[in-house]
Formats: structure tokens, C-alpha cells, sequence
């Protein structure tokens, strides 16, 4: 029975180490896997839409919490950034970098 227990637990540690291994991998993948033709904007996401990014503490897609969040960018066509409205942006259009929020 002892044995058992054993080779039971070692096969969960193996598991869980395979398991953040595969985890790991995965966060380490560059983001280069962006299409060409495509760019991140900051600024045009509605709330909860954005691709990913929403400033710190928070995980991914659908985190941001206002509309045109600065720090949050959804992909658009490379080259449309700059021409699409955001409300909060020092411009009134979308960045290539995040930014400050002014009042909408």
C-alpha cells in the first residue's frame, strides 16, 4: 500500500511540473505572433472589449474597465490607428502607445 501512495504522489508532482512547464512556455511567447498587417491601438476598446492590456493588475482580454481606456489596445489594420476616434485620448484618436485618459 505504501508503494502505492508513493508512485501516486510522484506521478502528481510529475504532472504538476509537466502542467507549469506547459504554462510557462506559453507565457513566454513572444507576442510576435502579431500579423503583419495589424497593430495594437490604445484608446478605441470599449469597456471589457479591448484584445488585451488594461494596465497593471490586470489579466488580458476583456479587463478593461471604462470605454477608450489609455491602457488598454485592441488589433486594428495597420495604418487605421491614428484616424479612429477615441474620446479619451489627448488627440481624440487612437495611440500606438497607451496613454493618460482625458475627460471624455
Amino acid at each position: 500500500m505504501k508503494n502505492q501512495t508513493t508512485t501516486s504522489r510522484y506521478a502528481s508532482a510529475a504532472a504538476l511540473a509537466l502542467a507549469m512547464s506547459a504554462a510557462l512556455t506559453i507565457a513566454a511567447t513572444p507576442a510576435a505572433a502579431q500579423p503583419a498587417d495589424k497593430e495594437h491601438c490604445f484608446g478605441v476598446a470599449l469597456k471589457g472589449k479591448n484584445d488585451c492590456k488594461a494596465g497593471a493588475g490586470s489579466t488580458c482580454a476583456g479587463t478593461s474597465k471604462i470605454d477608450y481606456q489609455g491602457n488598454a489596445w485592441s488589433m486594428v489594420p495597420k495604418g487605421t490607428c491614428e484616424k479612429t476616434v477615441s474620446k479619451t485620448s489627448p488627440t481624440g484618436f487612437g495611440q500606438l502607445k497607451e496613454f493618460k485618459e482625458v475627460k471624455a
